[in-house]
């Protein structure tokens, strides 16, 4: 198509513009802050309400919970993901430095916590492997251990009492801080994930928490080595002390290898077709009862367990004492844990198209860790392994979280004393199982590299809706200039920053909230229109065969329309774009596909050469039209409007 476009107009100069096009300074900002402090200061039942659905989230969520579709799935996978619970809570206590019964503790406390505070329908908390090791590393500095001491005298139980004082200070200072970052809104931290940082970090990371667990496969009693070099140092002791290796401990780490791996990858491959097996307990299970069958802490000096308590923990103080000297670590720890956690969520949420809160997870957290640490537990998040099985396992919603909080229940009440004579190097095995060979589906976080690399102020660019001067090409945003006036049925949006893996969630919130369009409200538009297409072929036919018009098809589509904002086309101002990339092009195809899902067209503007080079190469043109990227705003106005008169509407679904 070709037209020409001629412009009459004014010359303006910014000020000239803003007095005729700007808005009224009508109060000092001083009166204008207090009048806004006065709003927000207002109380009403309404937005109390509203209030407590986004910091309780399960006001929100279980009163639509959907009894007969999700129940089922809920419970299999709450269960499943209990049992596995049980023996990677008590091998990540290992790897923590303290007894056994306090990684039950930590398998149960966070779970019930999040359940009513978090946003990830699918993540599972509890005790995770990187986080237990920066615990036990944090512990074994400030109590080490002696290497010979009986763990029946009161001497152990002086010193377990230490440890753990110390473990669940740095939870209840990670708690803390937690709680410190959602006051100040600082969830966008998250965000500083790239894809070969959080590979690289996480294939280490699994790499150093299995050296470290060397020595008690082998049956070694060596010192626990921390600080740098660490894992140099751990494996140069192991290969020093190879020659006292108890060939009872191999052996029943080899078997239990045996035994677990296979089955595991059984469980992997087969997962969406039947439920995983639970190789994990039932190894605990045989491994407790052959130890105590033939006595091999007697016969061949295997470490085993010992006394688990019965029962509830009682509130006992963190070891407060201990602040300065654990504050440092703490903080590399609770970043740790809260980017791992928010970024499993992220997943799962993008998969099952729904969206998490990444604040609210902070606050979610940061309550699951100060709580827990006042019943001896140790810092906990998301963990990797038992995420991915409540996932497959079917899981639906939070729900999942009671039935797994009540499989720990169990066992702390009824079943725990029948693990004392687990052999230790099963809970190494086990996790060795879980982890390791899960650990490409990983996330960890390389964060001190990410925010060193990115400027922060990219990270939230304003997303603003522009207007049209009248009579003229120009184009503003309508928050800054009330006299401009949108262009009936095209939202034109101005993007002031790049679009990267950093600030992606941010582009697609503010783009969402500027059309309205959640992922919930895009399926149900798509829902509706399929509907009226499906109603509408059905009304020709009818109309063909019986010369009878389906007059409920009109009334339905003029109810949507009516319902709906008219907005028919989606037009981007990229000339304050500097750079995208892959992650931000392909954001920009997922919106491609959900403005075509609801009938929407979307238009660029004023993209520099080097990122329209980068969105055709990612693909983008194969989901929108080439002619639909303009040199300029207006000119891309004026074709729209040009379609608009030419093109009758006639299936258009509206927004």
């Amino acid at each position: 198509m070709t037209a020409s476009v001629a412009v009459y107009r004014n010359i303006y100069t910014e000020e000239r513009f803003k007095q005729t096009y700007g808005k009224e300074d009508r109060a000092p900002g001083s009166l204008l802050l207090g009048k806004r402090l006065a709003q927000k200061c207002r109380c009403s039942r309404r937005a109390f309400l509203h209030l407590l659905s986004e910091r309780v989230p399960i006001f929100s969520w279980l009163p639509r919970y959907r009894l007969r579709k999700w129940l089922l799935g809920d419970t299999i996978a709450g269960l499943t993901v209990g049992i596995l619970h049980i023996p990677q809570g008590m091998a990540f206590a290992l790897l923590t430095s303290v007894a056994p019964i306090f990684g039950l503790y930590t398998s149960f406390f966070p779970v019930v916590l999040y359940m009513l505070f978090g946003t990830g329908r699918h993540v599972s908390t509890g005790t995770f492997a990187v986080v237990s090791l920066m615990t036990g590393s944090v512990v074994q500095q400030l109590v080490p251990a002696p290497l010979h001491l009986n763990t029946s005298s009161p001497e152990a139980a002086a010193l377990e009492a230490q440890r753990i004082g110390v473990a669940s200070a740095v939870a209840l200072l990670s708690g803390i801080m937690m709680l410190c970052m959602f006051v100040l809104r600082l969830g966008f931290l998250s965000t500083y994930l790239s894809e070969p940082i959080v590979k690289a970090f996480t294939s280490a990371a699994a790499f150093h928490v299995t050296v470290s667990q060397l020595q008690s496969m082998l049956g070694l009693r060596l010192t626990r080595h921390t600080g740098n070099f660490a894992l140099f140092k751990t494996l140069a002791s192991v290969m020093e002390n190879l020659p006292q290796t108890n060939m009872a401990e191999l052996l029943i780490s080899l078997v239990c290898l045996a035994i677990l791996v296979p089955v595991k990858e059984v469980n992997t491959r087969y997962r969406k077709r039947r439920t995983p097996i639970p190789v994990e307990i039932l190894t605990v299970i045989i491994a407790t009862g052959v130890a105590y069958a033939l006595s091999l802490d007697s016969t061949c000096d295997v470490q085993i367990v010992g006394h688990i308590p019965a029962g509830f923990p009682s509130p006992q103080m963190p070891a407060l004492h201990t602040f300065p000297d654990i504050a440092g670590d703490t903080v590399a720890i609770t970043f740790v844990g809260y980017a791992v956690s928010v970024s499993l969520a992220m997943i799962y949420a993008d998969k099952h198209a729904y969206s998490i809160h990444p604040n609210q997870e902070l606050l979610a957290h940061g309550i699951s860790n100060t709580v827990s640490s006042f019943f001896t537990c140790f810092p906990s998040s998301a963990t990797l392994a038992t995420t991915n099985i409540l996932e497959s396992s079917g899981g639906f919603t939070q729900l999942s979280g009671l039935f797994t909080s009540l499989v720990v229940l169990v066992v702390l009440l009824l079943i725990g004393p029948l693990f004392y004579f687990l052999p230790k190097m099963v809970w190494v095995v086990t996790w060795l199982s879980v982890v390791v060979l899960n650990v490409d589906l990983g996330l960890a976080i390389g964060v001190v590299f990410s925010m060193m690399t990115v400027i922060g102020r990219t990270q939230r660019a304003r997303c603003s809706v522009l207007g049209q001067a009248s009579n003229t090409e120009i184009y503003r945003p309508m928050q800054n200039h009330s006299k401009c006036s949108e262009v009936a049925g095209v939202k034109i949006l101005t993007y002031n920053g790049p679009i990267y893996y950093g600030n992606r969630s941010f582009f697609k919130e503010e783009v969402s909230r500027l059309l309205g369009l959640t992922p919930e409200r895009i399926r149900s538009l798509e829902k509706t229109r399929k509907a009226l297409e499906k109603r509408q072929r059905d009304t020709t036919v009818s109309t063909v065969e019986r010369g009878v018009a389906n007059a409920s098809f009109s009334s339905d589509n003029e109810l949507l329309k009516s319902a709906e904002k008219e907005v028919q086309a989606l037009l981007m101002d990229c000339s304050s774009v500097i750079f995208v990339d892959v992650a931000g092009a392909r954001l920009l195809i997922q919106m491609c596909i959900d403005c075509q899902k609801v009938g929407v067209c979307i238009y660029l503007a004023n993209c520099n050469e080097r990122v329209l080079k980068i969105l055709t190469s990612s693909g983008l043109m194969n989901y929108m039209n080439p002619q639909h990227i303009f040199i300029t705003v207006h000119d891309a106005v004026v074709y729209i409007q040009h379609l608009k008169e030419k093109t009758p509407d006639t299936t258009t679904v509206w927004v």
